[in-house]
């Protein structure tokens, strides 16, 4: 572990609330997710009881997504936001998935064929702070429910910098913090003492829900995340919270 890892991305040597090193998060969150892949749309319906659905049209509605333009979705391996955008676009899209976790695309690439979601669609195994694209390719960068499970989040910041083109758009929708001290009591006592029960009756995992609940607490705060937005280079950064700050929109400009 370097000290770049602790000083500037603290959240690399964290494993929700276990210390580990940045290449062991890494690992971890790989299993998380292979092993929630199958059940992970559901499971979002049951812990924010339907209320994810809500969140990402609004995600989506202020991107605006419009045809002829390049989208890249990162982390988005279930395909909940490409196939808002796909939609929007009067299902002529270019719109490329790119995710780390082979499980998660496995599921979005059968889901789109179910849906009859193809020409235009791109599925890509990928991590987000290497991105296998080139610079100055897309129009729109989105990453839903993804940023808190990167090992290193200013890195991912700057590669979505970088893949973007000139005057492209970088949003973020995220699980954030409560302003006020009493209700984000509250939203924890739900989080940790129901979430990862229903991992378990739903998924028969709750030991990956118990990280995902852990991951929220240990997320920058709306503000420090616009700062780190903007020392990636983008302009314009700003962020709005949904839910009273349960989940926030974050955004910025490659100007």
């Amino acid at each position: 572990m370097s000290d770049t890892d602790s000083t500037e991305n603290p959240e690399s040597t964290w494993f929700g609330e276990t210390s580990v090193s940045p290449k062991e998060k890494t690992e971890k969150v790989l299993g998380v997710f292979h092993s929630v892949a199958d059940n992970y749309n559901i499971m979002n319906d049951v812990m924010s009881m339907g209320i994810h659905r809500m969140w990402k049209d609004r995600f989506v509605g202020m991107i605006n997504p419009k045809a002829g333009l390049s989208y890249l979705d990162v982390a988005g391996g279930t395909g909940d936001i490409a196939f808002r955008i796909y939609k929007k676009t009067n299902k002529a899209p270019d719109i490329t998935v790119c995710d780390i976790n082979t499980s998660m695309l496995s599921v979005g690439r059968d889901l789109s064929i179910d849906k009859g979601y193809i020409n235009g669609m791109k599925w890509v195994t990928g991590n987000a702070e290497c991105l296998p694209l080139p610079s100055n390719s897309k129009d729109v960068y989105t990453i839903a429910f993804g940023l808190r499970n990167v090992t290193h989040i200013d890195k991912a910041l700057k590669e979505a910098h970088r893949v973007l083109k000139p005057g492209g758009r970088f949003f973020c929708l995220e699980f954030s913090h409560l302003p006020d001290p009493a209700m984000q009591k509250l939203y924890d006592s739900y989080s940790y003492n129901l979430i990862p029960k229903m991992g378990e009756i739903v998924a028969k995992d709750a030991k990956s829900y118990q990280y995902l609940v852990e991951s929220i607490r240990k997320f920058p705060k709306q503000d420090a995340l616009v700062t780190r937005i903007q020392s990636a280079g983008f302009d314009q950064a700003g962020y709005k919270n949904l839910s009273c700050g349960i989940a926030a929109m974050h955004w910025g400009w490659k100007l």
